[in-house]
């Protein structure tokens, strides 16, 4: 399998168990199978990082069996609503509860009919969080190969890096950091208390893990912490992806990690990229701080005007449109959709507004749909949150003719001055912004902000 490389290894943090080479390869095959007898169709995973959720993972690739990575703490009534769409073969790494109509008590379809998947499918991932009524993305083998070698290369992956799952491995961005690390040879530290609790620090010691992948959360939360990288003396590189992280907090941690010699990275992507698209060279954020960076290896951005042309002149705004191998087949709704091919043809419109620089560097500005009303008058919700960061890390969501801003860690003359630095700056009436305190933002399993649930409070 050219996603595992020969000398990639796997570390149980919990046993310290190391499983490399053959070994591993043997275990994978094992596993593969097991996988190839179950009935057509895709397979479902509940993937925990640990050593059985990754085997499940590399197996299905060997076995050449579509899998679908879903988060273990999946509400139930979710889970069963995609099992009835997408009738998959197997539920794998679900235990103590009863399976759904039509399989058996290994969670096996009894049913040995079923929809083929198209020969090039290989990961299917949920667009959403563990609520709602989430479609997949279908990922094709070449697309996360393509993906994996890209990172890897503009990271300098090798098989010295020792690489911990800081996010969920159903989390596209968490599956990125296993797949660039395993096709480069290096070892993936298998770790799932999460970058605030103590046993992940005691295992980055003990262990001399590299690198550290966040999102935005991750960094405000170390900031918190008063993360010093001089105390974990292995651990150089930094990256973040996952949503835009406040400018100050870039540099702050970029200046932390050069005066050790380390690198910070910042990141863009979606996972209908299989997901990083570009990444900001450590050398180059002073000079281009505010930026994602370059397209990867094999990929190029360009900007789309509202009427469908391209933009070619630096620093004009449009939607950002993104080429490369690593896109998506397209979506899938039902199981009838996992037979078909890729509809998609390698472009990927994102959704997102931004432009490009002289250098060819994308800057992200905000999400087309990311839209409030005050009074009748569009606003981005992107630009509020901007416009109020000097008073601490905000969220905005829509609420009917007005807007809710949550400011985290504040008080109420805070929400007042930032509710008149809103209405100032925009020229709307101060009671069109409501600003509320707030104690930390709920999170997606992904570490991402659950808007739909503050929408659900307002």
């Amino acid at each position: 399998m050219k996603l595992l490389h020969a000398g990639a290894r796997l570390l149980d943090a919990t046993t310290g168990e190391v499983i490399g080479g053959a070994d591993l390869e043997a275990r994978v095959q094992e596993r593969a199978k097991a996988l190839a007898d179950l009935p057509p169709g895709v397979l479902f995973a509940r993937i925990s990082p640990d050593v059985p959720g990754v085997l499940s993972y590399l197996a299905a690739l060997v076995a050449n069996r579509p899998v679908a990575l879903l988060d273990p703490a999946q509400d139930r009534e979710v889970l069963d609503g995609l099992i009835a769409r997408f009738r998959p073969a197997a539920v794998l790494g679900i235990q103590d509860a009863d399976p759904a109509p039509g399989y058996s008590g290994d969670w096996v379809r009894e049913d040995a009919e079923g929809v083929v998947p198209h020969e090039d499918l290989a990961v299917l991932l949920p667009t959403s969080g563990s609520t709602g009524n989430p479609k997949f993305v279908r990922l094709s083998r070449a697309a996360i190969e393509a993906n994996a070698e890209a990172i890897a290369e503009v990271l300098g992956i090798d098989e010295n890096e020792i690489a911990p799952t800081t996010l969920p491995l159903h989390y596209s961005y968490g599956m990125s950091v296993l797949n660039s690390h395993l096709v480069r040879g290096a070892t993936v530290l298998l770790e799932g208390s999460g970058v605030v609790g103590r046993g992940f620090w005691d295992a980055v010691t003990r262990y001399g893990a590299t690198s550290l992948a966040g999102v935005p959360y991750h960094y405000e939360m170390l900031r918190r912490l008063r993360f010093d990288p001089a105390k974990y003396p292995t651990l150089r590189t930094l990256t973040q992806a996952g949503g835009k992280l406040r400018p100050e907090l870039i540099t702050e941690f970029h200046e932390k990690m050069t005066a050790v010699g380390g690198r910070m990275f910042v990141m863009y992507g979606q996972t209908e990229a299989a997901p990083r698209m570009a990444t900001l060279p450590s050398e180059r954020l002073p000079e281009k701080l505010g930026s994602v960076g370059p397209a990867l290896p094999g990929g190029t951005f360009t900007i789309r005007a509202e009427d469908g042309t391209e933009i070619t002149e630096p620093g004009v705004t449009g939607e950002v449109v993104y080429r490369g191998p690593n896109v998506m087949m397209g979506y899938a709704e039902s199981e009838a959709e996992l037979a078909l091919g890729d509809v998609v043809g390698g472009e990927l419109v994102t959704g997102d507004l931004g432009h490009l620089d002289e250098d060819g560097f994308l800057f992200i500005t905000g999400r087309i749909k990311r839209i409030g009303k005050i009074f009748g008058n569009r606003v981005s919700l992107d630009d509020l949150e901007q416009i109020v960061k000097a008073h601490g890390a905000a969220v905005a969501v829509p609420a009917g003719d007005k807007v809710v801003v949550w400011l985290d860690q504040a008080d109420s003359d805070t929400c007042k001055a930032a509710a008149k630095l809103l209405s100032e700056t925009l020229h709307l009436h101060v009671t069109g912004f409501d600003v509320r305190p707030s104690d930390g933002f709920p999170l997606l399993p992904s570490g991402k902000i659950d808007y739909r649930s503050l929408e659900a409070q307002v």
